[in-house]
């Protein structure tokens, strides 16, 4: 099993950025994507970006291309998702997961962490 945890929660004005990390533990070796999702206030919880593990190939929401950066230090065992000139739209919780098959790597993610809010205001 794989045990995830986020930090970074915060509350930023329209336009400007926040990061948000999340940490593995446990079987780390057997990642093969990590996954940022986001579920806003009565919304399904959505894909925002993933990263292979090994690779590093990098995947994204059409919603955020261009404006959030997904990193990895495999060293660390940490996930990185950089999020610049945000919109309101960009409220939700945010959820990081990992999983452990090449398949689609915006689908079938088998962990989860507990949440971190990011709050943007207009």
């Amino acid at each position: 099993q794989v045990q995830l945890v986020e930090s970074g929660e915060g509350l930023v004005q329209a336009g400007g950025s926040l990061s948000v990390s999340c940490a593995a533990s446990g079987r780390t070796y057997r990642i093969k994507y990590m996954g940022w999702f986001r579920q806003a206030p009565g919304k399904e919880r959505e894909f925002v970006a993933a990263i292979n593990w090994s690779g590093g190939n990098t995947y994204y929401a059409d919603s955020v291309k261009g404006r959030f950066t997904i990193s990895r230090d495999n060293a660390k065992n940490t996930v990185y998702l950089q999020m610049n000139t945000l919109k309101p739209e960009d409220t939700a919780v945010y959820y990081c997961a990992a999983k452990f098959d090449e398949l689609r790597y915006s689908i079938g993610y088998d962990y989860w962490g507990q949440g971190t809010q990011v709050t943007v205001s207009s």
